[in-house]
């Protein structure tokens, strides 16, 4: 799990993650892991992963395979999803299966993307979210929230705002680890 942070603020981005994988009670931190970063780059868009650690790799090998894949906004990352579930069931044998009752069936990912139209939540079902401040994913993202809602109005960029969520969220979750990975983008107008 992790806790996986996007602000918004003036016209600054800032995405950013923790480094620790858990696998059960066995914690691999970034001294130990050679690619302990959880966001990924694509085409001027970060996409920061919470779930299975397979989900980096699977994601890794989509977007160098799709040259095309579009997160520019919500409507194309919504279609981004929809595109890439039948590749992820086919070709990367994702178990789709979450409740019984579900509507739809899951792409297992919950991620935050940022890139310098605004910031967004893509959940298991292909909702996508886009945030006006800020929202955290993980099983850090409570902590994070709080966190970042307290000091939104007092601190001057994205950027601070995004280090004090993964902070509260390295401090209390059990499972999320510093050091942090962070980048920041300007906001375009």
């Amino acid at each position: 799990m992790t806790t996986l942070v996007a602000v918004r603020k003036n016209d600054e981005i800032a995405i950013a993650a923790d480094s620790l994988t858990t696998f059960g009670d066995t914690r691999l931190s970034a001294e130990f892991d050679r690619e302990s970063d959880k966001i990924v780059r694509h085409k001027g868009t970060y996409v920061g992963l919470c779930g299975s650690a397979a989900h980096q790799l699977v994601f890794q090998n989509l977007l160098a395979q799709h040259g095309d894949l579009d997160f520019s906004t919500k409507a194309a990352i919504f279609e981004t999803f929809r595109r890439l579930h039948p590749i992820l069931k086919e070709q990367h044998f994702l178990n789709p299966k979450e409740e019984e009752d579900d509507p739809y069936e899951s792409t297992q990912i919950t991620a935050l993307v940022a890139n310098p139209r605004g910031i967004f939540g893509v959940y298991s079902m292909r909702e996508v979210f886009e945030y006006t401040r800020f929202w955290a994913a993980g099983t850090g993202r409570e902590f994070a929230l709080g966190a970042m809602h307290s000091q939104y109005g007092r601190l001057r960029s994205a950027e601070a705002i995004a280090r004090a969520g993964i902070d509260a969220g390295t401090t209390f979750d059990k499972n999320s680890g510093l050091p942090l990975t962070l980048y920041t983008l300007a906001v375009e107008h």
